[in-house]
């Protein structure tokens, strides 16, 4: 008889009730050690769930739109003569009836909840899009979409000529397909959205040509984030500036040396530095508010969260233990997370755990702006694209190389006097850079 393993889902750190977004393997199929099982979509991330060990599929205990936790049963794995035969190409399987059709009541139920939940606003001007859409092609000839997703497209009766694909070049994806499946989200009641009442909807195709492009993985899954962060925090941001004359001079010398073993030494890394120290010297800005909002949760550890521009937009990985660690050091994980950030390949555990965050700006410009609080943190750096400028010496006008930094933060834990102060000791680290070795 088969060895049957069965495979759940591994520690997924903070998370608990993470929904499946997608299933990438079909009963019979056969698959190598870390070859994809499943994707999970948390608020930050998706992760897709790698299998254990080789064999064949003989069950599936999972389906899409299902919520999962640390344990919850994934699937059975018959490991005993594994890859005996090749497996197909996940574009090209499709799944078994049972499968699909659970995909199908899953997604169709979901559709129905959410619209006995929240009833459309009265100011919706054009219809919305229905669940079911009558005469879809047999076999949508010409739509950019694998057989998976056409057979569920079928068994869902939607016409896929009218989904817009976010996939390379334009792929349908089934994450696409589902989503039109929903239709679009429903305003928020006065008590969901704190009475703040939601923009009307517009048909702008009245007043010239339009073109619909859904947005990236990662601006669905930062845009709540953010708007979360923005209405629950109060923000102010303090604008300072530090003179990184002598520290360029210096960085350029261990840039110079790095570059011959593969990595570069960036500003940044001496950023997370001086942070550092601004965390130790006002250990109010490495905390944060507890659930109640009437405690602080003060930190002993100093994890610093570096947002990353990637062709899909902003993620931001953290980097643990940067007291513990030297500029060649941070400099190294530095480029090898980046790395990972701009190839889609960062896990979960990549963007837990941050008690401040750096947004850097300064490879492409700016004077100075007002980056959004990464809750539950209670501060964000912001830097911009350094400037010579003339500063005055005492005697006379030196040309000086000047660094604008702004720093926001949420009032109800640091008032403005304390934000200065440590916008003050940061850039006074970096204008000498022995400060950070002392």
């Amino acid at each position: 008889m088969p060895a049957a393993t069965d495979v759940s889902v591994p520690d997924l750190g903070d998370f608990a009730e993470v929904p499946v977004i997608e299933i990438h393997v079909t009963v019979g199929d056969v698959v190598s050690a870390e070859d994809p099982l499943i994707t999970l979509e948390s608020d930050k991330a998706a992760m897709d769930i790698p299998s254990p060990a080789a064999g064949t599929v003989s069950e599936l205990r999972v389906a899409v739109g299902d919520l999962v936790s640390k344990g919850s049963p994934i699937l059975l794995l018959d490991t005993d003569g594994a890859l005996t035969q090749p497996s197909a190409p996940i574009d090209q399987q499709e799944p078994p009836a049972q499968e699909a059709a659970g995909q199908v009541a899953a997604v169709q139920e979901a559709a129905r909840r959410s619209a006995e939940a929240v009833p459309p606003p009265a100011t919706q001007t054009s219809a919305p899009v229905t669940a079911v859409e009558a005469g879809p092609p047999a076999d949508f000839a010409g739509v950019h979409a694998g057989p998976g997703v056409r057979r569920l497209a079928r068994e869902l009766d939607v016409d896929l000529t009218a989904v817009s694909g976010s996939g390379p070049k334009g792929r349908i994806t089934k994450e696409d397909l589902l989503a039109r499946v929903r239709g679009p989200a429903a305003a928020p009641t006065a008590a969901q959205g704190a009475g703040i009442p939601e923009i009307p909807a517009q048909d702008f195709s009245k007043f010239g040509p339009v073109e619909i492009q859904p947005l990236s993985r990662i601006q669905r899954l930062s845009g709540p984030q953010l708007h979360r962060s923005w209405l629950n925090i109060p923000h102010v941001t303090h604008n300072d500036e530090a003179d990184i004359t002598d520290l360029d001079v210096y960085r350029r010398e261990l840039d110079a040396a790095a570059k011959a073993e593969g990595y570069r030494v960036t500003l940044l890394a001496f950023l997370m530095k001086a942070s550092v120290s601004a965390l130790q010297e006002f250990p109010k800005f490495n905390s944060s508010l507890t659930s109640a909002k009437d405690a602080l949760i003060y930190k002993s550890y100093y994890h610093i969260g570096v947002a990353v521009d990637t062709p899909d937009g902003l993620v931001v990985p953290v980097i643990r233990d940067v007291d513990r660690k030297g500029i060649r050091k941070i400099s190294q994980e530095l480029g090898a997370v980046s790395a990972k950030a701009r190839d889609g390949k960062l896990g979960l555990t990549d963007l837990q755990g941050g008690c401040f965050t750096i947004s850097s700006l300064g490879g492409i410009g700016g004077t100075g702006f007002t980056p959004i609080v990464n809750a539950p943190e209670v501060a964000i750096l912001g830097v911009v694209r350094s400037k010579t400028a003339p500063v005055w010496d005492g005697t006379a006008f030196v040309p000086r190389l000047m660094l604008p930094v702004s720093l926001s933060y949420d009032h109800r834990v640091i008032d403005g006097a304390l934000a200065a102060r440590f916008a003050r000791h940061l850039c006074h680290l970096l204008e000498d850079i022995r400060r950070l070795v002392v």
